[in-house]
């Protein structure tokens, strides 16, 4: 499908990678990993003719289709997100359009006859088969199945793009490119901005993909799910097994492990050698042997051992203080934008040491929870008491713009730092990879790697006896999430982490907090165990999750209002379900029509005299006889929501 082959970025002061070559075919799942600046993006852009390579060429087989998820929003945000999605079908609406205008030119012709007449409803069974083969006659359940399955509700799909965070938007726009169904699908971190629920069910939905797939994610999880093939770019080298990436890494430790031992035994054995020479070389009787050593040594080639990228933030956490037992205890807390009741009288505590995990759909309430708790924003009702002698380190989820754009790295860290920790900043910084100039650059300039980097290094400046950490990983590679994990699983204070990534979770927390519909459950366990009961088949060994009932939830009502919302919409996809209803019926006309007036022609021995009619005319009638076959199974489902009652 797609061939690269040796492909070159170089920036004059950095090359990116060197002479660059593989084959992507259909059924790859590719995982593309690498650290944080190693060339991913670059590398997907090229795939996709949006970025231009130093040398090398990128090959593609004639008419396919890709399709690139990337970090950069490049959506209209004046249509609405249902709009966005039917962006997907634009041939399937080109193609409704002509079967619209053939159907009305069929109407009104009278030339029944005419080999003109029949060329017309040949042109409308091809356009109808293609119609059907595009996704035309499930194209508006396809697009409310996808959006439901990336968190959007059915109310959402009317909604302007303005109304959606950066976040939502950016799933509007995998939306768009997962119904578009392109041949290659390019994903440049899709789990940024999803929640557990959405990442599982596009784990689902990639698995049996039948295109290929190559996405870039340092969630280790996502990938294992996923992908059967690794590529990583690494010090301007790229490494390709078949494989996912754990088994990926355990085939590579394995590989440079025997190039160390091949390594080892050559460098002894041209040791030997050059020791005899030198020994040797200057005795006439063995000159000639000595030359010939020379010579064989010099053609020896040398065994390179594959380089490691092994550079990574190292840091702990200091001891937590002593604070009281109850860390932090939340009464009847409410929490409204507007209309919107996101938290609905939840109760909530946390004790000394206690490390817990905050789970569900974005826009249930989990960071609203962790701000009021962080002193971030009040709730609408409720109390929060932080314990004796509390200190809070809150990591933001959006923590880049809470840095200020125009400050130095530096200049960040010495605002943040008492004192006491001001001649330590620089040491500080060296131990999260920012040294020498490095302390000097803007932060509107850094990578978002280099941000939360950055985000981190200010926790450590004095020490909290309670943590909240809002999706730390996002944007951190696969070794510096692993230092990180380390050091909040040595960290002895309370900890709240709001995070998607099962694998950063896993054994990390002794409790799940899940978040539905404004109000919470507890669970014993790690995120293993909360998953079990979901289902997930990955985590079919975990063991049996139990339920802790919080006292004092106050189970959501709905009001006279809502329920009000809901019956307008059952009515509206009532109605949108009763016009293509008439749509129908009016294709099955013409369908039946059709099979009606080759029946005849099929039934006549002169047709299978001439071999290109009797093709043709074969043709029409299958073609429309599936037609009409998926036409009435679509208009029976139909039919059925149709004549569901309605609710007084």
């Amino acid at each position: 499908m797609i061939t690269l082959t040796n492909i070159t970025v170089d920036f004059g002061t950095r090359i990116l990678f060197k002479n660059v070559n593989f084959l992507i075919q259909n059924g790859d799942r590719i995982g593309l990993v690498g650290r944080n600046g190693a060339g991913k993006s670059t590398l997907l852009g090229i795939i996709a003719g949006e970025t231009t390579a130093t040398s090398g060429d990128v090959s593609k087989q004639n008419g396919m289709r890709l399709g690139l998820l990337s970090q950069d929003l490049t959506l209209d945000l004046s249509k609405t997100l249902r709009e966005t999605a039917m962006a997907a079908f634009e041939e399937v609406l080109r193609l409704h359009a002509e079967i619209d205008e053939i159907q009305h030119q069929l109407e009104t012709r009278t030339d029944y006859e005419t080999d003109a007449y029949m060329d017309l409803v040949q042109r409308l069974t091809d356009a109808n088969d293609m119609y059907a083969r595009r996704g035309g006659l499930t194209m508006h359940a396809d697009i409310e199945r996808v959006l439901t399955g990336l968190g959007f509700e059915a109310a959402d799909l009317d909604k302007g793009l303005t109304a959606f965070s950066g976040g939502w938007q950016m799933r509007a726009e995998l939306g768009r490119l997962l119904l578009l169904h392109p041949d290659c699908l390019l994903l440049d971190e899709p789990t940024n901005h999803l929640d557990i629920d959405s990442v599982r069910w596009l784990e689902d939905f990639l698995s049996v993909y039948d295109g290929a797939v190559v996405l870039i994610s340092h969630d280790r999880t996502f990938l294992d799910n996923i992908t059967n093939r690794t590529i990583e770019i690494t010090k301007t080298k790229v490494y390709d097994i078949p494989a996912s990436y754990s088994d990926y890494e355990e085939i590579r430790a394995e590989r440079m492990e025997q190039q160390r031992a091949l390594a080892d035994r050559q460098t002894k054995e041209r040791d030997r050698m050059q020791k005899w020479i030198d020994r040797f070389k200057y005795k006439a009787s063995l000159a000639s042997r000595a030359q010939s050593r020379i010579k064989a040594l010099q053609r020896m080639e040398v065994i390179e051992v594959d380089d490691d990228d092994t550079s990574s933030i190292h840091f702990s956490f200091p001891p937590a203080p002593r604070s009281g037992r109850a860390v932090v205890e939340c009464t009847g807390i409410v929490k409204n934008y507007g209309e919107k009741k996101v938290l609905r009288g939840v109760d909530f505590t946390l004790e000394r040491g206690e490390k817990i995990a905050f789970i569900g759909k974005n826009g249930e309430g989990k960071t609203t929870l962790a701000k009021i708790i962080a002193g971030v924003e009040p709730p609408t009702a409720g109390e929060v008491q932080l314990g004796h002698a509390v200190a809070v380190g809150y990591y933001a989820q959006q923590q880049a713009d809470m840095m200020g754009g125009h400050n130095t790295i530096y200049e960040v860290m010495q605002e943040a730092a008492p004192p006491s920790m001001r001649p330590r900043i620089r040491s500080l910084l060296g131990a999260f990879l920012f040294r020498g100039d490095d302390i000097n650059k803007r932060v509107g300039v850094l990578s978002g790697g280099e941000k939360s980097r950055l985000a981190l290094a200010r926790l450590l400046l004095q020490p909290y006896n309670l943590l909240i950490l809002d999706e730390p990983t996002n944007h951190l590679d696969m070794l510096s999430k692993e230092v990180l994990k380390e050091a909040l699983m040595s960290y002895d204070g309370a900890m709240i982490v709001v995070s998607h990534d099962r694998d950063f979770l896993d054994g990390l927390t002794e409790k799940i907090i899940a978040f539905r519909v404004g109000t919470l459950k507890e669970y014993e366990g790690d995120v293993d165990t909360y998953l079990k009961l979901l289902g997930d088949p990955h985590v079919a060994d975990a063991p049996a999750p139990h339920e802790i009932p919080l006292h004092h939830v106050v189970a959501p009502e709905k009001t006279q209002a809502q329920l009000r919302e809901e019956q307008k919409a059952r009515d509206k996809e009532k109605r949108k379900a009763e016009r293509r209803v008439s749509e129908i019926e009016n294709q099955i006309a013409v369908q039946e029509k059709t099979i009606a007036e080759t029946e005849p022609k099929l039934a006549d021995p002169e047709l299978y005299k001439d071999p290109v009619k009797q093709h043709k005319t074969i043709t029409t009638y299958d073609t429309a006889k599936r037609v009409l076959a998926s036409l009435m199974e679509e208009w029976a489902t139909l039919m059925e929501t149709i004549s569901q009652p309605t609710e007084d």
